[in-house]
């Protein structure tokens, strides 16, 4: 599996914190719910001891048409008889009251708004019969009312000659007109609609009205249908002083209604919430952002919440008795309500808009929820990106390790140092020393079987050419003289051998030295001293720092590259010459030289002076392999450091010089 994949696997953990965040919302959603229920019932039946006090004088309805239901109006509609500025018209879900006859059905609705009574009554019996002024005694059809005023009942004709603007008759020989009876008859497909305004009679007051008309096949013969045949009719509606005890037991967020047992609501209360709405001009991306989440947030909390019942709360008429619970109002609203039973029959409804109950829609917790799932969101692409761009890195690394060794394992190229300081820079720039001392190592083995042929191939030829002439000898003197040169030369192989073994076994004794801590000043100081007292014939010398050199490693291998060096550097120092080894301490680095006065060193052999078999000593010096040297970087390497020849004049003295940089122990 990729990186990149397992970090998206690793990311995608992260969920598992807004996921608790979630049921830890819907937990305490439910227990809230249920908390506010107990304490909504509470409320509701200290509100249902109030209701039952203010409504002790009034009679219950217990069927529909039982009264004449007026609801309020905000302003008095146009009449006109259209009745389409009548509330709940458009949708036409105003509360129709309707009385049956055989084949007829007489509609009405009643509102109320300041000193007028309005009434709208529907017929679907035909086309009317007309008043005819010149007859008035033709039979013909019209409207009778009868309302309470001043404890007296009032009787109103309401005829019209054509669809038009209606006036009350007073129902006596005169047929004076009562003007404060006025309205609008118009005419319909299956019959007719009436608007009337009339003084307002007291809620509880009687109230009634019919409509006559003359059978089709016998005028002698009328017919009638309205409320005034069905007693008592009476004028109801809400009643303020109800609503006004109700409201001061409203918190904010909450709704209350009576219902009577007929279905009409007698009490209503509202409290709205105040309003929170922001302008999305005044937010910045991230809020409008974090309303988003917290929107599908509260999207999720509703999904896992019961079903609620679909309730409105506006209505003048419920025709179910509506149960606690959950319940959505038609513009999307929910709420927690509660219902208590009054003696009477009646239903007190009291709900809680659940803005006051969510923790989520709260917006606090749910600001927080919301917020965390942002985070993160934003660590999720982050950690993405991350790992895309490690990916990459990865990815370039590869291809350049690929591209620097071919199939056969040949070090085609090197590997570009990265300059980036974490691991993977690095990782690279290890890989980039790796391929470079890969391609030494390569051309040291390259090297090493030429030089290895060619320093082998001169004894290998001494012997087998003397050993050729030892055939041919025809003297002892001959045959002695061919195999001392074969001797000779097999000690030469010795000698290489023992040389090349040498480098190995120091090599392999690097995985068993032990390293410690020592000062390398007096080290050198005593194997100098011992230096000079066996090669009186040169003058060596000695220069150390004032405060010691810490060391971490191993004194007998210093020892060991101090006799390669020195001894190197008595090959090539003349009778006499000075011989100076030098140890300082630059910072947290030990530098020891070593400088023999003489010859110089070839500018072309100064790098490789420290491979294996390279030596600028003359041919007579048959006991020097070039091994040395090879012991001094090795040695050198083994303790972190690095070793370096050049030509140096010290003091009017000219020759060369050997340098090793050494890490300084703490």
């Amino acid at each position: 599996m990729t990186l990149k994949r397992q970090l998206l696997l690793a990311s995608l953990l992260m969920l598992m914190i807004p996921w608790a965040g979630l049921q830890f919302v819907l937990e305490l959603d439910e227990a809230l719910r249920d908390q506010a229920a107990e304490q909504l019932g509470t409320q509701a039946r200290r509100m249902a001891s109030l209701a039952e006090t203010e409504l002790s004088s009034v009679p219950p309805v217990e069927h529909r048409n039982d009264i004449i239901y007026a609801s309020q109006l905000s302003g008095p509609p146009n009449l006109d008889g259209y009745a389409d500025d009548w509330p709940g018209y458009e949708y036409d879900d105003q509360p129709w009251q309707t009385v049956h006859g055989d084949s007829t059905e007489l509609s009405w609705q009643a509102s109320v708004h300041g000193r007028h009574l309005y009434l709208l009554i529907r017929t679907n019996w035909g086309r009317p019969v007309y008043f005819n002024p010149a007859a008035p005694g033709q039979p013909h059809e019209f409207l009778r009312l009868r309302w309470q005023d001043e404890g007296k009942i009032r009787e109103r004709l309401v005829r019209t000659a054509a669809p038009g603007r209606v006036v009350g008759q007073v129902p006596d020989t005169a047929r004076r007109q009562d003007h404060r009876v006025t309205g609008h008859w118009e005419s319909r497909s299956d019959g007719y609609q009436l608007e009337l305004r009339l003084p307002r009679p007291g809620f509880g007051e009687r109230l009634g009205f019919e409509v006559v008309w003359p059978d089709p096949d016998n005028p002698e013969i009328s017919h009638s249908l309205g409320t005034s045949q069905q007693p008592p009719s009476t004028l109801g509606g809400r009643l303020p002083e109800l609503e006004a005890r109700l409201d001061d037991l409203l918190a904010v967020g909450q709704r209350v209604l009576v219902r009577e047992p007929a279905g009409w609501v007698t009490g209503h209360g509202h409290r709205p919430l105040a309003d929170a709405t922001t302008d999305l001009d005044d937010l910045g991306p991230l809020e409008i952002l974090e309303r988003i989440v917290l929107n599908g947030l509260r999207a999720l909390v509703r999904l896992n919440q019961p079903e609620p019942a679909a309730f409105d709360a506006s209505s003048e008429y419920l025709a179910d008795r509506p149960g606690p619970g959950l319940v959505e109002h038609p513009d999307g609203e929910r709420l927690l309500m509660v219902t208590e039973p009054l003696e009477d029959g009646r239903l007190l409804v009291l709900e809680q808009t659940l803005d006051r109950i969510l923790a989520l829609s709260g917006s606090t917790l749910g600001s927080v929820i919301a917020r965390s799932a942002l985070l993160i969101v934003a660590l999720m692409l982050v950690l993405l990106g991350y790992a895309s761009w490690l990916s990459w890195r990865i990815a370039r690394l590869q291809k350049a390790v690929r591209a620097s060794v071919d199939p056969d394992g040949r070090i085609l190229a090197g590997v570009p140092a990265s300059s980036a300081k974490d691991e993977l820079g690095e990782l690279s720039r290890q890989f980039s020393q790796m391929v470079e001392r890969l391609q030494g190592y390569t051309d040291y083995l390259e090297s090493f079987s030429r030089r290895l042929s060619h320093e082998l191939k001169t004894p290998v030829a001494v012997i087998r050419s003397s050993l050729d002439n030892l055939d041919h000898a025809s003297s002892d003197k001959e045959r002695r003289n061919y195999r001392d040169r074969a001797r000779a030369a097999t000690d030469r192989l010795s000698q290489i051998l023992q040389g090349m073994s040498e480098a190995a076994r120091l090599e392999q004794s690097f995985d068993h030295a032990e390293k410690e801590t020592f000062d390398l000043d007096p080290v050198l100081r005593e194997t100098a001293g011992a230096y000079q007292a066996l090669a009186p014939e040169h003058r060596i010398r000695y220069q150390g720092p004032d405060h010691g050199a810490p060391l971490t490693g191993s004194p007998e291998l210093m020892v060991q590259m101090l006799d390669k060096l020195v001894d190197n550097a008595r090959d090539f120092t003349p009778e006499g010459g000075l011989i100076l080894i030098t140890l300082s301490r630059q910072g947290d680095q030990l530098q020891l030289t070593v400088f023999n006065e003489g010859s110089a060193l070839p500018e072309a052999l100064a790098r490789d002076i420290f491979n294996p078999f390279v030596s600028i000593r003359g041919g007579n010096a048959e006991g020097h392999l070039g091994q040395g040297l090879l012991i001094v970087r090795l040695i050198a390497e083994h303790h972190g450091g690095r070793v370096r020849a050049d030509n140096h004049c010290s003091d009017g003295l000219e020759g060369a010089r050997f340098r090793i940089d050494l890490p300084a122990a703490p």
